[in-house]
């Protein structure tokens, strides 16, 4: 087996995708995972994806990739830098994500912003797949582990958040659709859903969100921290185990029953 993990962030950061990151610098290596990690930072802000490298664990090797996920030339450089640096590609976790238009009627939302939702939330998610495939079939031993960032949104959609509920949507059929299509590569897929973890961009629930039926409502929230344990649990599973899919959601988050 390889002496190093290579895994690979999307939204490296910020929010759950820095947590991550720190998360498993932490994690390896130990005792149980006695691998060299290498960690791979992607996102837009070359200045917040330094500051995720200086939060993890000393000895971790950062590699920091600034580009942008729906750019199929970012995403290319990108994934050329693991091969030709490091020759694998453990896990790719698909984090990089936004809600340009939460809270908006679909009636009077911007197009412009809902494509862009769509464009990274969906296609960038597609076009990292895409290229993580190419290395992980290709590497000794093949195969390697794909978690998509997924959403309670998909099954559960709040008021007025169309865009962001179809691309989660659309990401649970790309989760769907790796699992199968990569078993003949030993890769397998997991959809994340996370519910109400305390990120700038999830904690407005503590403040109140909107409920079915119009009335404001402050929701429980959990530590993000949760979600990077999260990570490192389906990260340490071995290649002959395939989690479909996982919710981890603040307990009492209203979307089971009627509240």
């Amino acid at each position: 087996m390889p002496d190093q993990r290579v895994i690979l962030i999307t939204g490296a950061s910020s929010g759950i995708g820095r947590t991550c990151a720190i998360s498993l610098s932490n994690a390896y290596p130990s005792a149980a995972h006695p691998e060299k990690l290498v960690l791979v930072l992607s996102g837009r802000r070359e200045a917040e994806l330094k500051a995720t490298a200086d939060a993890c664990r000393e000895g971790t090797v950062c590699e920091i990739c600034v580009g942008d996920v729906v750019s199929e030339e970012d995403v290319g450089k990108m994934f050329a830098t693991v091969r030709e640096k490091y020759g694998r590609l453990d896990l790719l976790f698909n984090n990089a994500g936004v809600d340009l238009v939460g809270g908006t009627p679909l009636e009077d939302v911007d197009m412009s912003k809902f494509r862009d939702t769509l464009m990274i939330n969906v296609m960038g998610s597609v076009l990292c797949t895409a290229k993580a495939i190419g290395i992980m079939s290709q590497q000794e031993p093949k195969g390697g582990r794909i978690i998509n960032n997924g959403s309670i949104s998909a099954t559960s959609p709040r008021p007025n958040s169309a865009a962001y509920t179809c691309s989660k949507f659309a990401i649970a059929g790309l989760s769907k659709s790796t699992s199968l299509d990569g078993r003949k590569h030993n890769i397998t897929c997991t959809q994340l859903d996370i519910g109400n973890a305390q990120t700038s961009m999830g904690g407005h629930a503590a403040k109140g969100a909107r409920q079915a039926d119009g009335s404001l409502k402050v929701e429980p929230m959990m530590d993000v921290q949760n979600v990077g344990d999260t990570l490192v649990y389906l990260a340490g599973l071995p290649a002959n185990v395939d989690v479909l899919h996982l919710s981890i959601i603040a307990a009492g988050m209203p979307i089971v029953g009627r509240g």
